[in-house]
């Protein structure tokens, strides 16, 4: 199934970019990839997005296992009809499992992807997928899903 595969290759590849992250950058902080542009900066993130709700570990957990058996539910109990529904929310329960196992083993979210020049928070791959994933539902929702209401009608 295309779900599993998504969910596991987002779970993998941010488990293994979080590990490289503690093993190799967390000594050096923060390395250049474009000078002031975008480092890979080690960031040990304990609330949620922007680093808000600091230190409300227990409150994130309960979150991210609720919304994931709400998505869950939708994409393996639930007939899919669209695959851009399948992907968006694949994307956003394996970023929301990735970010939930480092949130139960570690007791923090590890953060490593900075863009400096806009001034943006540090971020990691999870982090990434939520937002993509979300940007394609809420593009199903406005383009897809309302085409195919107005045919059924």
């Amino acid at each position: 199934m295309l779900q599993i595969f998504i969910v596991a290759f987002i779970v993998v590849l941010d488990q293994v970019t979080k590990y490289l992250a503690k093993t190799y950058l967390k000594s050096m902080g923060s390395v250049p990839l474009i000078q002031n542009v975008f480092h890979f900066t080690y960031v040990e993130n304990r609330g949620a997005a922007f680093g808000i709700l600091q230190n409300q570990r227990w409150f994130f957990i309960a979150l991210t296992v609720v919304t994931s058996v709400v998505i869950a539910y939708y994409l393996f109990a639930r007939k899919q009809e669209s695959i851009v529904f399948t992907i968006a929310l694949s994307m956003i329960l394996g970023g929301a499992i990735g970010n939930l196992i480092d949130r139960l083993r570690l007791g923090y979210v590890v953060d490593m992807l900075h863009f400096i020049l806009i001034d943006y928070p540090v971020f990691n791959v999870a982090d990434s997928c939520v937002v993509i994933g979300t940007m394609l539902l809420a593009y199903y929702v406005l383009f897809i899903a309302n085409k195919k209401e107005r045919r059924l009608n």
